[in-house]
C-alpha cells in the first residue's frame, strides 16, 4: 500500500493544485497512515489513470455516483438526462462551486477497469461497481469522459506513474482541512 498515493481534483479557491492536504480527525487509527492527498488538475488524474490501466492495473476512484447516472442501466453521463430543457432551468455551478456549496461530494468508490481511447484521448471509462451483478451490465458501468471531469474527485495511483516533480509535490507538508470539508467524505489514505 505504501506504493500508492491519493490524487484528488478539488478545483476550489482554497485548495491550490500541486499542494497536499489532510483532513482533521480522519487519521484516527493507532499507528495508521494519515490521509494525504495531492490536488491536481483533472487532466492529470486522467493521464495517471490511463497509464496505470495501460499496464493492466485497475484504478480505485471516488466520485459523486448519484449525479447524472442510471444505476439499472449502468450509465454515468452528463448528457443522460435533459433536465435543463424539461425543467426550463440552467445548472450553472462549475465543479468547484458544486463542492463549495455542498451540491456535490464524494459519495462512493469504484474501480476503473478500462478506458476507450479515441485519437489517444479518453471518451469513456469502464467501471466495476460493488452493487452486484444486477446493477449495470453484470456489475459494470460505462462512464463518459465528461462525467469523469465533472463528478470524479479522487484516484489512487501507483507512485511509479508520477513524475519526479509530482513525487516532490506529494512530499509537501499537507494543509489540514476541517473535518467537514467535502474531501473528507470518502477518505482514502
Amino acid at each position: 500500500m505504501k506504493d500508492y498515493v491519493s490524487i484528488i481534483n478539488a478545483p476550489t479557491d482554497d485548495k491550490p493544485f500541486h499542494q497536499t492536504y489532510t483532513v482533521e480527525f480522519l487519521g484516527n487509527v493507532v499507528e495508521g497512515q494519515k490521509i494525504h492527498y495531492l490536488n491536481l488538475d483533472i487532466n492529470k488524474l486522467k493521464e495517471l489513470s490511463i497509464a496505470q490501466l495501460k499496464d493492466g492495473e485497475p484504478v480505485w476512484f471516488g466520485c459523486d455516483v448519484g449525479q447524472w447516472s442510471d444505476r439499472e442501466q449502468g450509465i454515468m453521463d452528463t448528457e443522460l438526462y435533459n433536465y435543463e430543457d424539461v425543467l426550463n432551468v440552467e445548472f450553472s455551478l462549475d465543479k468547484g462551486e458544486r463542492l463549495k456549496y455542498g451540491e456535490s461530494v464524494l459519495t462512493h468508490a469504484m474501480v476503473f477497469t478500462g478506458v476507450n481511447l479515441y485519437n489517444d484521448r479518453p471518451d469513456r471509462w469502464k467501471v466495476q461497481n460493488s452493487w452486484g451483478e444486477d446493477a449495470g451490465q453484470d456489475g459494470f458501468f460505462v462512464m463518459s469522459d465528461n462525467w469523469f471531469e465533472e463528478f470524479n474527485y479522487e484516484v489512487v495511483i501507483n507512485k511509479k506513474y508520477l513524475s519526479e516533480q509530482l513525487l516532490k509535490d506529494y512530499k509537501k507538508e499537507p494543509v489540514q482541512l476541517a473535518p467537514w470539508d467535502p474531501m473528507g467524505s470518502l477518505a482514502c489514505r
